[in-house]
């Protein structure tokens, strides 16, 4: 669904609704496409995420809604960052992230898939303008005497006579009463089990086929970067193997390195091998034989990074995977040299050393620096010098506080999940990169306050939503009610 999201929501609204053909969906629904899809988030990867399992949801409320005899639902928020910088006048909640994306948050509690389309673009304040007309002008002739497909609406003494439950009371009381973590955990851990004893098999054969590739290939270690599921990997994993056996002769170069599956080959801004999961054995087969030269060019942007250091005082340059977009080292280089280049001109006045043991990263989105609550900077490339020194200089001190402060709070994160997992006796408790260190800790120690014999045994996902994953691992809130 998030690889091609529309298609799928197109024949549905043409299978389900009679007042929509299918090219007039697809250019109704193209903005609400275009505006959040995840591909177009690649320099924002919390962004991504959260637009990425939103779109997951929202398939399966679809899917839902299709399903036949279906009458109950329960209403289902959504959250999307949307490209457009324009505030939004309609009631919807909505907040500007750090990047200037704007974060929509609405409900879907709608019965049919038109309404529900129609309930996406008003959230996002995008045109319905021609789906509405469409109500009216695109139905065909022949159809008119068919029967409209719509629920009844009877008087409410029918529903005081007969017994049965109102479907309006239905869903006012749902929309009042808000998910609870003990209500959600009472609903979903049958499902969730069922589904984490069918991967338990998988889980087995995954760690069996990383353990043997990471000591056959000596990698310091194999990563995913995306939520894929274990069937996915244990498939990527057997083709690295065929790899392997087909042509031992080109992965001689890989010793204590790490290997990523993700959207693209080539090597990372990190040093990590990156395999696409598109690509074919002969694309992997070149990024291995130009280890050597990647090699190379990683030494030139390691020199480059101590350049950087010691025209800003001897503040180290870092790169980080989880808050960063997942450049190629090319492209890393390319940022690099730029940035020198500029401060070589420049001649800033920094006293040598002066501020070392401060840290910052380079982003190519941003136009004014920042400092991260955890004591690094952020430095656009563009910045200019002058604006640069004087921040730097300003904000030293509140720096190192947060960096003294990350450390203490990574030893308490560390210490919390060890905690959790042996009190609820879970056999897994992590969380997805877009939460932060200090909403895990918030959602630890509120957690270690309940009693939750659910949890034994399962795999527990702290996220921003709730959700059974197809592995059976549970995701949660971290601010869960």
């Amino acid at each position: 669904f998030v690889r091609l999201p529309l298609d799928k929501i197109v024949l549905q609204c043409v299978l389900q609704s009679r007042t929509l053909s299918g090219a007039d969906a697809i250019n109704a629904l193209r903005p609400f496409y275009f505006a959040v899809h995840p591909d177009f988030f690649g320099q924002h990867p919390k962004e991504r995420e959260v637009n990425e399992n939103s779109l997951k949801r929202l398939n399966g409320y679809l899917e839902n809604l299709q399903k036949p005899g279906f009458r109950s639902f329960k209403p289902t928020q959504l959250t999307f960052y949307v490209r457009e910088r324009e505030p939004n006048p309609s009631n919807v909640q909505e907040s500007f992230s750090a990047s200037g994306f704007r974060a929509v948050s609405f409900t879907l509690h709608t019965r049919d898939l038109l309404s529900t389309v129609l309930d996406i673009l008003n959230s996002c304040s995008l045109s319905t303008e021609h789906v509405q007309s469409l109500n009216v002008n695109s139905q065909p002739q022949k159809e008119a005497k068919s029967t409209v497909n719509r629920p009844i609406k009877w008087d409410k003494t029918y529903y005081s006579f007969t017994g049965f439950k109102d479907p309006e009371e239905e869903l006012e009381q749902a929309q009042r009463v808000e998910t609870t973590l003990l209500s959600w955990l009472d609903d979903n851990e049958a499902s969730a089990v069922k589904k984490l004893k069918k991967s338990l098999p998988l889980r087995k054969e995954l760690e069996r086929l990383k353990i043997e590739l990471s000591h056959e290939l000596q990698l310091s270690d194999i990563r995913w970067q995306r939520s894929w599921g274990i069937a996915h990997r244990c498939s990527q994993l057997h083709s690295l193997g065929r790899l392997v056996q087909q042509r031992p002769e080109v992965l001689e170069n890989v010793k204590g390195r790490t290997v990523v599956f993700t959207d693209r080959s080539g090597m990372s801004a990190a040093g990590h091998i990156m395999l696409g999961t598109m690509d074919v054995h002969h694309h992997w087969t070149k990024i291995f034989e130009r280890l050597p030269n990647y090699y190379k060019l990683q030494k030139r942007l390691l020199l480059l990074e101590d350049r950087i250091s010691q025209l800003l005082g001897g503040i180290q340059v870092i790169y980080i995977e989880e808050l960063q977009p997942l450049l190629t080292l090319e492209e890393y280089f390319e940022t690099l040299n730029s940035f020198y280049n500029k401060l070589r001109d420049s001649r800033l006045p920094f006293h040598p050393r002066s501020l070392r043991g401060l840290q910052m990263i380079l982003e190519s989105d941003r136009y004014a620096p920042s400092l991260h609550e955890f004591g690094h900077f952020m430095i656009p490339t563009v910045c200019d010098p002058a604006s640069l020194q004087w921040f730097i200089f300003a904000k030293a001190q509140e720096a190192r506080e947060n960096l003294k402060r990350k450390e203490e709070m990574m030893i308490t994160e560390k210490e919390l999940i060890s905690t959790s997992t042996e009190r609820f006796s879970l056999d897994r408790l992590y969380k997805e990169p877009s939460v932060s260190s200090a909403q895990m800790i918030d959602c630890c120690k509120r957690l270690l306050e309940e009693s939750l014999p659910y949890l034994q045994g399962m795999h527990l996902c702290i996220s921003h939503f709730y959700s059974v994953l197809q592995d059976g691992d549970l995701c949660i809130p971290w601010n869960w009610k």
